[in-house]
């Protein structure tokens, strides 16, 4: 039996990128898959049913809280169910002087990349809490950590993710439900390669103890593991997948 069979799946920004990878790994353990984009999402949809799994993918806009309940509403017709959630859902950010920026670039990034996760965690709950092996899992950022500069507006809104998954896993573990943040390297992903030229990738691998680049694939390894019964006891955590590029 496969570590995710019989349980539903909710990975927001999944038409692409990490997102992407994420939905076909939890596909691949079992899990039927409900995607939440703004882009159409079906070519990851017709992949995952070419291979034997159910998924469905819903046009949504995270910080659109008509939009998200419409479609956990959906969710919950179609399955009756969600026990897992992945809140990825965002965007990245070039590199502008924190002098530059406006209030509304600031509050663009967190409205998208930190109160998209909060709507939507908050509409899935009545459904993850219903059962005992409630997992939700928020992409996050080490560049909280590494603090560059030139992304101000992108740096705060991913370190209030990681303040929310503290506060969450304490107040949501009476139910069962573990909350944790995962954190990749640098991936070359369409959002990243648009900021980053290769040389950069380079200099990055170089840096890590594991001279390899970090791959949506092993990303989305550690999601399913975080997912799983395996990490039943793992809670309010921050995890890096980044090849020993930053130690902390």
């Amino acid at each position: 039996m496969r570590r995710l069979e019989n349980r539903v799946a909710v990975v927001s920004g999944a038409a692409g990128g990490l997102g992407r990878a994420i939905a076909i790994r939890l596909a691949s353990e079992g899990a039927a898959i409900e995607v939440l984009d703004r882009k159409d999402a079906s070519e990851v949809c017709s992949e995952i049913a070419a291979a034997g799994g159910p998924a469905h993918a819903t046009l949504c806009d995270v910080t659109d809280e008509a939009q998200i309940a419409a479609a956990v509403k959906s969710i919950g017709g179609r399955h009756g169910q969600i026990d897992i959630l992945v809140n990825n859902a965002g965007i990245l950010s070039g590199r502008s002087p924190w002098h530059t920026i406006s209030r509304e670039e600031m509050e663009r990034f967190v409205d998208i990349n930190f109160l998209g996760y909060f709507l939507v965690t908050k509409a899935v709950y009545p459904l993850i809490k219903k059962n005992s092996t409630g997992r939700i899992i928020n992409v996050a950022s080490r560049t909280y950590f590494l603090a560059n500069p030139g992304q101000m507006a992108y740096v705060a809104s991913k370190g209030a993710v990681m303040g929310m998954t503290r506060v969450l896993a304490k107040e949501c573990g009476d139910d069962g439900v573990t909350v944790n943040a995962i954190m990749p390297g640098m991936v070359a992903t369409p959002g990243t390669t648009a900021n980053s030229q290769e040389d950069a990738f380079n200099r990055v691998m170089m840096n890590q103890c594991i001279k390899k680049r970090v791959t949506p694939e092993h990303f989305a390894g550690l999601a399913a593991f975080i997912a799983s019964d395996d990490a039943e006891m793992i809670t309010g955590q921050t995890i890096l997948c980044d090849g020993g590029g930053y130690l902390h």
